[in-house]
């Protein structure tokens, strides 16, 4: 039986050569994603603005207009409504109540309730989540101060790991992971909670775990490869590592398309984000991160000093191994 081989053998792909297209849709799409999420932002849940948070399911599609005429007019503040997921779920989002007491929120959501149920007696209501202003507060922040120290402490480790070059590769195209993941919620305006931040994170812990396989070998080869130009010998170690990018790639997409498709609603977001940092981190990873090195100048006198630094070190030991007295 033969193996299933998605990347055949001797596989030789010009991927520096197409650099400048590489870094030219980089650029432009890093640009685009700021811009939506300077302009559009985030679709922050309730983890994040505060408030209350009441998911209704009705018979049929979801009246969305009379829904938030209904409940405007209650005088609890002004509502954000949203599909969740099937036409018949709405997601109604409340500012608090001026009061902190845990009796006022739940008159608020009792009182919507029972608006609701007297228009229509079917509707169900599946959960209802609140998040006070200021643990809101803390929970931007924290998130933030993760996602940031998660990319600085990486691109540290490729500089003490590596070279400097490597580390400002690795934090570019990691940031540009980030910034598309971040764009992309600002488009589709799926809901920015604690989950995405989670997602955030693990997208950052998977394309970090790409590039540094294919930097290990990139320095592998300069010191087996001693006298070959750094763009051939960038070539050659990003295809060697590429069966398995891609096999680890699609393995993931197959594993999030099952949780995307079967995991509900409540996984949606994370799944989506999942995807598509997995689809982004090894674009960058390909495209980006390696060739990036040449632009930074990245300098093998270096590695082949250590090469031979090595060499002689190991012929010392071997001619002493020779010359010493057998037993």
């Amino acid at each position: 039986m033969r193996l299933l081989k998605i990347v055949p053998d001797n596989t030789n792909i010009g991927f520096v050569k197409l650099r400048g297209w590489a870094f030219g849709l980089t650029l432009l799409l890093t640009i685009a994603a700021g811009v939506l999420v300077g302009v559009r932002g985030l679709n922050f849940g309730v983890d994040f603005v505060g408030g209350l948070m009441i998911e209704a399911k009705f018979a049929g599609d979801a009246p969305l207009d009379a829904v938030r005429h209904k409940v405007d007019g209650l005088g609890v503040g002004t509502a954000q409504l949203q599909q969740f997921g099937a036409k018949n779920t709405v997601s109604i989002r409340l500012p608090l109540p001026h009061s902190t007491d845990e009796g006022a929120n739940n008159a608020l959501v009792n009182k919507v309730e029972a608006a609701l149920k007297a228009d229509y007696p079917s509707v169900t209501f599946n959960q209802v989540e609140t998040v006070s202003g200021k643990v809101s507060g803390e929970l931007i922040r924290n998130g933030v101060l993760a996602v940031f120290l998660a990319v600085f402490g990486i691109a540290l480790f490729g500089i003490f790991r590596f070279e400097w070059q490597f580390g400002v590769a690795t934090f570019v195209s990691i940031f540009h992971d980030v910034l598309m993941t971040l764009g992309f919620f600002a488009l589709t305006r799926l809901e920015f909670d604690l989950n995405i931040v989670a997602a955030v994170l693990t997208i950052i812990g998977y394309s970090i775990n790409d590039k540094i396989v294919i930097d290990d070998r990139i320095r592998e080869n300069m010191r087996k490869y001693r006298q070959m130009p750094l763009g051939e010998l960038i070539d050659l170690s990003v295809n060697e590592t590429l069966p398995r990018t891609v096999m680890t790639s699609l393995t993931i997409i197959l594993a999030l398309t099952s949780l995307l498709l079967f995991g509900g609603e409540v996984l949606r977001g994370f799944t989506a984000a999942m995807i598509l940092g997995v689809v982004v981190g090894t674009y960058s990873s390909i495209y980006v991160s390696s060739s990036l090195l040449i632009s930074l100048g990245l300098d093998k006198s270096r590695f082949r000093q250590m090469a031979a630094a090595t060499d002689k070190k190991k012929a010392s030991r071997d001619r002493a191994e020779r010359i010493a007295p057998k037993p």
